[in-house]
């Protein structure tokens, strides 16, 4: 697609959120490798169960906001940003600013 927004504006936004979602994630990792080990008689057993469940929801998250971040940098690399994978009509500008990494125009998202 032509210019969406600058291209390069674009790739420098997505190359940031790449880098602040790795960090992200690799925080996560570290965080968990660092967890205190507890015995099954542990007074606080489940909370430390329940926290280390939320940190792998969140970085399942993390990891697919990645795949999506990834994704756009390949699209822009060939040349196919901006453009619906369903369609292949222009995805709105505006959609593209609120959802840099969509893949989607409004009618099939």
């Amino acid at each position: 697609m032509a210019e969406v927004g600058g291209s390069d504006a674009v790739r420098d936004e997505l190359e940031s959120e790449r880098v602040r979602l790795r960090k992200h994630i690799e925080e996560l990792a570290s965080d968990a490798d660092g967890a205190p080990a507890h015995d099954e008689n542990f007074a606080d057993s489940a909370q430390v169960a329940a926290e280390m469940g939320e940190a792998r929801a969140l970085a399942g998250s993390l990891r697919e906001q990645l795949d999506d971040v990834e994704e756009a940098l390949k699209a822009l690399d060939e040349g196919r940003y901006g453009l619906c994978e369903v369609c292949s009509q222009p995805i709105a500008e505006a959609r593209l600013e609120a959802m840099p990494t969509t893949r989607r125009c409004i009618d099939h998202a």
